[in-house]
C-alpha cells in the first residue's frame, strides 16, 4: 500500500480536530518515555517494514535521514528485519528505502 504525506494533509483540512489529537498522541507517545528521536524513527520504521506498508516505510526513512540518521544506519535496520518479517519483506522494504535515498542524494 503506497502512502503520501499529501494524503495526510487532505485529511488535516478535512477533519483538523482528528488529525490535531492523533498529532497530540504522538506527541505525547514520543515524550512519554527514554528513546531519543533516532531511536524513535528507527522503531517506527522497523514496525512499518512489519506492516509492509510501503508508504510509511518511505515517508519514514525520508525522515530519519532528514533528521540525520545515515543511509547505513537505515539500510541496517531494514536488514535487521529479515529474521523476523523474513527475506522478501526485507528485500521489498530495501528496495523501498534505496529509492528514498537515491532520491536524496542525487
Amino acid at each position: 500500500m503506497r502512502y503520501s504525506p499529501e494524503y495526510y494533509t487532505n485529511l488535516k483540512k478535512r477533519y483538523p480536530k482528528v488529525t490535531k489529537s492523533f498529532d497530540a498522541l504522538a506527541a505525547d507517545c514520543s515524550a512519554a518515555g527514554p528513546l531519543d528521536e533516532k531511536t524513535q524513527r528507527m522503531v517506527k520504521l522497523g514496525v512499518a517494514i512489519g506492516r509492509g506498508v510501503e508508504g510509511d516505510i518511505q515517508n519514514l526513512a525520508m525522515q530519519a535521514l532528514a533528521e540525520g540518521v545515515t543511509p547505513d544506519e537505515v539500510r541496517h535496520a531494514v536488514l535487521l528485519s529479515v529474521t523476523t518479517a523474513g527475506f522478501p519483506t526485507m528485500i521489498a522494504s530495501m528496495q523501498l528505502v534505496e529509492e528514498i535515498i537515491s532520491q536524496l542524494t542525487t
